[in-house]
């Protein structure tokens, strides 16, 4: 299984501090913490724009392992797996089901139905299971263009209200946000330290930074 690096990012008062996997940010920020000179160190997730708290105890090393596995994550599942997963699943489904099949990846929960739905999901090739992944799928390719600008909303916005809610413009910046209006956001926040506006508009629209 395939793993892709997790950013985060590090500001010193309104001056970014680092930048990278978490274990480097990490030890980024034990360096400043030893010369601090009074403005608050604040670490983000570069996914979520929520503020992460570090445990910082013991030397580089303890530091570096200690975060090393929130350094990567497993690669989204690809359409080929899911397919594998369905194929187990069709050829599987005349036996008794245990709870669940853990060497797929997949997990059992309870779902609650009514009984012309179940009628339906069991009329279909390889029963319930199969038919509520294949629906769960189709919606989430139907709505990932809407889901992806809702999540990267919400992580400019947990950011800004953290570093830039006392900034000039940040309601209006707001409303800019949510309204997908780049242009205008991007005139509300041109006065902000240029770290942090620069990060906000990464994280509002990471198609542009890269």
């Amino acid at each position: 299984m395939t793993q892709t690096p997790l950013f985060h990012t590090a500001f010193e008062g309104h001056r970014l501090l680092a930048h990278g996997v978490l274990a480097d940010v990490a030890l980024a920020v034990k360096q400043a913490q030893a010369g601090h000179g009074g403005d608050a160190i604040l670490v983000f997730d570069d996914q979520t724009g929520k503020q992460v708290d570090l445990d910082l105890r013991g030397g580089d090393a303890d530091i570096r392992k200690r975060y090393a596995a929130a350094s990567t994550a497993a690669a989204p599942v690809s359409g080929d797996a899911d397919a594998a997963i369905d194929a187990a699943t069709e050829a599987a489904a005349p036996a008794p089901r245990g709870r669940g099949r853990p060497k797929l990846g997949v997990v059992p929960r309870e779902v609650t139905l009514l009984p012309r739905h179940w009628d339906w999901l069991a009329a279909q090739p390889g029963g319930a299971s199969v038919a509520l992944r294949k629906l769960v799928e189709q919606a989430r390719r139907d709505n990932e263009a809407r889901d992806q600008r809702r999540q990267r909303q919400e992580a400019a916005y947990h950011f800004m209200t953290s570093l830039g809610g006392n900034l000039p413009g940040f309601e209006e910046a707001t409303r800019a946000l949510y309204a997908d209006d780049r242009a205008g956001f991007a005139r509300q926040v041109a006065a902000w330290p240029a770290d942090v506006r620069d990060y906000a508009l990464a994280l509002a629209w990471p198609e542009d930074a890269r």
